[in-house]
């Protein structure tokens, strides 16, 4: 790609370039420092909101780092550093106003007439945005490819020579597939097309799994999710390692031009919220854990969906995948899983005995589940993927997915363990035997 040179002389790669102790620090110091230095002229150790729009220029192109809000704010910079340095690996952090914004732009910078391949069992939205506006807008055509089972003469058959991004999520939304990232990086960057190889991260958060040290080229976050952490923002980013100096500067014009950046306020809660995401990911995962024990032992379900379950088929995969600081925290509590299970995020899908019926009772039947979309809250969600987030999937598309009305995705949020798995206990039961039973 021919480098696009910045609407904006903020020179951003020394904005976010990291010092040798920021890479030195651990993940919680580095979550609740970077992007956060104390103010010079007040002293106050959290950053202000910066509502303005314009910043006086001491003369023509002479300023102090920020023209216009559209092009760089205060807030958004530091949310920006702070993304760069809890992604491990990476260098560069740019946010945008949502995920599907952010997915947006990447695919926008690939350029007319280009192609992807994708996982299959992508987002419902990122697949209505590849197989819709980015088609009819932009002639990009994708390839979905199972990615967890295909060998790697399958993935190379699907890279053609146009062939410019390869999509992975991993786990997937929502049935949790798991890809071998380094795997999929190799095929990639071995290619004669060498395409980009693309993570998203945003199930995992930067706390779980670091693709970017895994040899991914850019990892995007919903960062609505775990990141800011409490169903108060929407909100995406882009992270890049350093070597990818030319791909920044093009998503930076991009960001700029298009215009769908966050705002002030929303960048604040979005930083304030990363501050605690280490802490709130090991209680998700802990929480996750207890409530995936206890749908397994359940009668009332046909197939529980957790790859931290010793029982789940790419357990090991699962373990592999886990980001030097979560393989630490994993490893501290393993006395408490002497059967090798482990926290693995706060997402779960299982199957219910019985369908569509036995799904809306048992979303009806919870009382700490809230049936809502979305996930990575403080709170617990609960929702039925066929009828809800993966709607705008065609349905045969969805059977061959195994995304039936009979399973239900969880998102397991902090309140305490005990609570939450008597919670799910009752629901499923009133689900499958009715109301007089339970």
């Amino acid at each position: 790609m021919a480098p696009i040179a910045l609407g904006s002389p903020i020179n951003r790669h020394t904005q976010l370039k990291k010092t040798d102790q920021d890479i030195a620090d651990g993940f919680g110091t580095r979550a609740i420092h970077v992007g956060s230095d104390p103010d010079p002229n007040t002293g106050a150790v959290i950053p202000a909101i910066s509502l303005s729009t314009t910043y006086k220029q001491d003369g023509v192109g002479n300023h102090k780092g920020f023209e216009y809000s559209r092009s760089g704010n205060p807030n958004r910079s530091a949310l920006e550093r702070t993304l760069a340095s809890l992604e491990s690996g990476g260098a560069y952090g740019l946010a945008f106003a949502s995920g599907s914004a952010t997915t947006a732009t990447v695919l926008q910078s690939l350029g007319p007439n280009a192609h992807i391949v994708s996982v299959n069992d992508v987002y419902g939205g990122t697949f209505r945005y590849m197989t819709r506006v980015a088609k009819e807008n932009q002639g990009l055509e994708t390839t979905f490819v199972d990615l967890e089972n295909a060998d790697e003469e399958q993935v190379k058959h699907a890279i053609r020579d146009n062939t410019k991004l390869i999509w992975i999520e991993s786990p997937t939304n929502p049935t949790l597939r798991l890809i071998d990232i380094p795997r999929i990086v190799a095929i990639a960057h071995t290619h004669p097309s060498h395409p980009l190889v693309l993570v998203d991260n945003t199930f995992m958060s930067p706390f779980y799994s670091s693709p970017l040290m895994q040899g991914a080229d850019i990892v995007v976050h919903s960062l609505t999710k775990y990141v800011n952490g409490h169903s108060d923002v929407v909100m995406g980013a882009v992270i890049l390692p350093s070597h990818h100096v030319e791909l920044e500067e093009r998503l930076a014009f991009l960001q700029n031009a298009i215009g769908a950046v966050p705002s002030a306020y929303d960048s604040w809660l979005a930083q304030r919220g990363a501050k605690t995401l280490h802490l709130r990911m090991k209680e998700h995962g802990r929480n996750a854990l207890l409530v995936a024990r206890a749908l397994e032992k359940s009668p009332y379900v046909k197939e529980v969906i957790y790859p931290g379950l010793a029982s789940h088929p790419r357990h090991e995969l699962a373990r592999r995948s886990l980001s030097p600081h979560a393989a630490r925290f994993v490893q501290a509590e393993a006395e408490h899983n002497p059967d090798g299970s482990f926290p693995y995020g706060g997402m779960i899908s299982f199957r219910i005995q019985g369908g569509i019926e036995e799904a809306r009772r048992f979303l009806s039947a919870t009382r700490l589940f809230t049936l809502a979309e979305s996930l990575g809250g403080v709170e617990s969600l609960a929702e039925l993927p066929a009828l809800m987030t993966h709607g705008s999937i065609p349905p045969a598309e969805r059977a061959s997915l195994g995304i039936g009305n009979d399973l239900i995705r969880l998102s397991v949020g902090v309140e305490e363990a005990a609570d939450l798995v008597r919670d799910v206990e009752q629901a499923l039961q009133v689900a499958v035997e009715g109301p007089s039973r339970a």
